[in-house]
């Protein structure tokens, strides 16, 4: 066997375990996504008064609470690592007029099952019908992964304002963006197409994006803003902050008072 002959069998094998590596790393991308995505936390508020149990035929999802007898309402849906109850206390003294409902997503804060872009949007659609009914007036709140689920909620059931903290125009794009290798489009169960819903709010809505985010490009919020009808949206920046320090800025209350 020449030289020439053996490097060409050496090149062909390295191609070959190349080749298999990378359709195993696309099978194991596919197997396990969602623990990319999901990052389930627990529940630092456990007072039995601030948590409301939502029965679903398939799980037990939780929602931290602060009940109050206004015809006005806000739901909340947090981010992928995100302890939603840790809001209770500075929403409830900066939205006095506002009855609190922060849902748990599934395998978060004592929620069971698992959680996936159907099962949540299953979730907000019976939490919003259950708040709905007892106050007329329900604004929607969506932060990061949640902005995802916040707008599609708002294109679906009559919210009387939505805001959306750190939104992003689609989950996938962004997966897509950080994997670029990987055909992650094609395999990717959840996507969170946002632009998909935008066309259909007809609500005034909010975008509050970070001034540093690293996390989600400002680009990928300016494109959801342009798939919003004229007039029904308007983008606003928090500078100097980034993807998880935005609330800590004096202006973030503020900017959610004024959405409302």
């Amino acid at each position: 066997m020449t030289m020439i002959s053996r490097i060409a069998r050496i090149l062909i094998s390295l191609l070959a375990l190349a080749a298999v590596l990378y359709v195993l790393a696309c099978v194991l991308l596919l197997v396990f996504q969602r623990s990319l995505i999901y990052f389930p936390q627990p529940r630092s508020m456990s007072s039995p008064s601030t948590v409301l149990e939502l029965s679903q035929p398939d799980a037990k999802v939780l929602v931290s609470v602060w009940p109050r007898a206004s015809p006005n309402a806000l739901i909340y849906f947090g981010g992928n690592a995100e302890d939603v109850s840790l809001n209770l206390l500075p929403f409830s003294q900066a939205f006095p007029d506002q009855a609190l409902y922060l849902l748990h997503y599934r395998s978060f804060g004592g929620s069971t099952g698992s959680p996936s872009e159907e099962s949540i949007n299953r979730d907000a659609l019976a939490l919003f019908d259950k708040v709905h009914a007892v106050h007329p007036h329900v604004a929607i709140v969506g932060r990061s992964l949640g902005t995802g689920v916040a707008i599609r909620l708002a294109s679906e059931r009559p919210a009387s304002r939505l805001i959306l903290i750190t939104p992003y125009n689609s989950l996938v794009e962004l997966a897509q963006s950080r994997m670029p290798l990987f055909p992650v489009k094609w395999v990717m169960r959840d996507t969170f197409e946002s632009w998909r819903y935008a066309p259909l709010i007809t609500v005034p809505t909010l975008l509050i994006a970070a001034g540093q985010d690293e996390i989600i490009p400002r680009a990928s919020t300016e494109q959801l803003h342009t798939h919003f009808a004229k007039g029904v949206a308007t983008l606003q920046v928090i500078p100097g902050k980034d993807h998880n320090s935005i609330s800590d800025s004096p202006q973030y209350l503020q900017m959610l008072r004024d959405g409302l």
